[in-house]
């Protein structure tokens, strides 16, 4: 990934057929880069999500920005990561308002090729391509051509995974599109227990992603300072300062809670897929927890399954540390679409 220079011209593009763009849209931000080569990103800028009424106007806005210099009207090919289901031509995202027709979109842009894929389906497809840019924390050695398996909490929680091919297949590796996030949750201690409790009072379906995303830090503090005899609210944000900065007991239990809660899910991942090539944990709030996550009872958790606690011993977890992982697999995506066009 290249530095982000201040403008860009048509020398610096090496793929065939121009600059390609490449977007990754959760419920917050959309994310935005030119790859002009092989591996090279470019102008890599993050728009906010509230600012812009469309997609659309959010890609018009990235393509007009100075530093492009005239280099976006004339993107032929592009391709998306979003933070939603894609299941066919219409689009309409979880955790934000926008909604689309892909082909509509395409033909608005003036595209000739758009490609719009679930994001966690790309972050996986980045896997096997971050080299340094991951922080192992706990386990063994992961065993080569074996599953993987991902899962971010942001604005919601993200799930997936990565499967190798047959042997002599052509493709390495299946990203599942999976929805895996609004599973039920399932607590396993009496703390979980009165949190799932309280969350009930407000959703009748309390999935995982209820209490491993931004808003659910918020649902646990209100849910633990609630039975502490003390109701309270507080922004996800705030509630993690506090923790880290070590001036808030009941935030840090709540960044306790969460921790632990993201362990037992990613051991069940584990189990699930079979992914004795390591566990990976992307997504917006881990990251920014940094030595608080390592002494968490995280792993701990991860390996907390009775019988196979050996086994998930020997699964590496890892914390992506790449700024905008994403970007890796959705190029790869687009690649492989353009080379068998």
């Amino acid at each position: 990934m290249t530095a982000f220079p201040s403008s860009l011209d048509s020398a610096s593009i090496t793929h065939a057929g121009g600059a390609r763009l490449l977007a990754d849209i959760g419920g917050t931000n959309a994310r935005f880069a030119l790859e002009t080569g092989p591996g090279r990103l470019e102008a890599i800028e993050v728009l906010s999500c509230q600012q812009h009424a469309t997609l659309a106007d959010a890609i018009r806005a990235y393509l007009a920005l100075p530093q492009l210099s005239g280099l976006g009207s004339g993107i032929r090919h592009a391709a998306i990561a979003i933070a939603n289901p894609v299941t066919g031509d219409q689009v309409r995202m979880t955790n934000h308002h926008w909604a689309f027709s892909i082909e509509a979109l395409r033909g608005e842009c003036g595209f000739d090729t758009l490609l719009v894929v679930n994001d966690f389906s790309a972050l996986a497809r980045s896997l096997p391509h971050l080299d340094g840019q991951k922080r192992q924390v706990g386990g063994g050695t992961p065993v080569s051509d074996a599953p993987l398996g991902l899962l971010g909490a942001g604005t919601g929680l993200g799930v997936s995974g990565l499967i190798p091919a047959p042997a002599g297949a052509k493709a390495g590796w299946t990203a599942l599109r999976s929805e895996g996030g609004h599973v039920s949750f399932s607590p396993v201690n009496e703390t979980e227990v009165a949190i799932l409790q309280y969350a009930w009072r407000e959703f009748e379906h309390v999935s995982s992603e209820r209490l491993l995303s931004g808003a659910g830090v918020e649902l646990i503090y209100r849910a633990l300072s609630d039975r502490a005899g003390r109701p309270d609210t507080l922004a996800a944000p705030e509630i993690s300062r506090r923790a880290l900065s070590g001036e808030c007991a009941l935030c840090d239990e709540v960044l306790e809670a969460f921790c632990g809660m993201l362990g037992t899910a990613a051991g069940n991942l584990a189990i699930t897929l079979g992914a004795q090539g390591g566990i990976y944990i992307g997504g917006g709030i881990v990251p920014r927890l940094g030595e608080r996550f390592l002494t968490s009872s995280f792993r701990r958790r991860f390996e907390q399954k009775g019988r196979f606690s050996a086994y998930l011993a020997q699964v590496p977890t890892y914390v992506i540390t790449a700024d905008y992982p994403a970007f890796l697999g959705v190029s790869a995506i687009l690649s492989e679409k353009l080379a068998s066009a």
